[in-house]
C-alpha cells in the first residue's frame, strides 16, 4: 500500500513521491502516516523526516512547519528543510544561530518555546553526526 508524500519548503519542492510510511518529527510528538491514515494536521518540531518508499528511506531535516495527513496521501510545508546528507556544519550552525536569536528575542511569555527550539535544533544536528556542542543553551 502506497500514498503520495509531498514536501515543499519555501525554497523549492523537495519531494513527491510514492510512500509507504513518512515518519513526522511533530510538536507534540513523533507520528507515522500510512495509506488510510485518519486525516489530521500537526506542527512540526525541528527533526528528521524519514520517508519509506519502495527503493529505500530518504530522510529531510526539517526546522518546523505544518504537516497534513489524510487517507491518500501526506504533504509536508516545512519551514526550512534539507536532506539530511545536504545539511552541513555551516548550515547546521546557521539553523542553530536563528534558533539562539529567537529565544534572546523572545518575549517573557515565549522563552520556554525558543529555549525548547533550540534544544530540538540541537539535537537534530546530533542525530545526524553534527556538532551538537553549543554553549549557554
Amino acid at each position: 500500500m502506497a500514498m503520495q508524500f509531498e514536501l515543499v519548503s519555501p525554497e523549492r519542492r523537495l519531494a513527491s513521491t510514492e510512500a509507504q510510511a513518512v515518519r513526522i518529527p511533530g510538536a507534540d510528538g513523533d507520528l507515522t502516516a500510512m495509506e488510510g491514515h485518519s486525516p489530521v494536521i500537526t506542527s512540526l518540531r525541528p527533526g528528521i523526516l524519514t520517508v519509506e518508499t519502495g527503493s529505500g528511506e530518504e530522510s529531510y531535516a526539517v526546522t518546523g512547519g505544518f504537516a497534513e495527513i489524510g487517507a491518500e496521501g501526506t504533504t509536508v510545508l516545512a519551514e526550512r528543510a534539507l536532506p539530511t546528507g545536504d545539511v552541513t556544519q555551516e548550515v547546521f550552525d546557521d539553523w542553530v544561530a536563528d534558533a539562539r536569536k529567537a529565544r534572546e528575542e523572545a518575549a517573557d511569555d515565549g522563552v520556554d518555546a525558543a529555549v525548547k527550539l533550540l534544544e530540538d535544533m540541537v539535537a537534530m544536528g546530533g542525530h545526524i553526526g553534527l556538532n551538537p556542542s553549543q554553549p549557554n543553551l
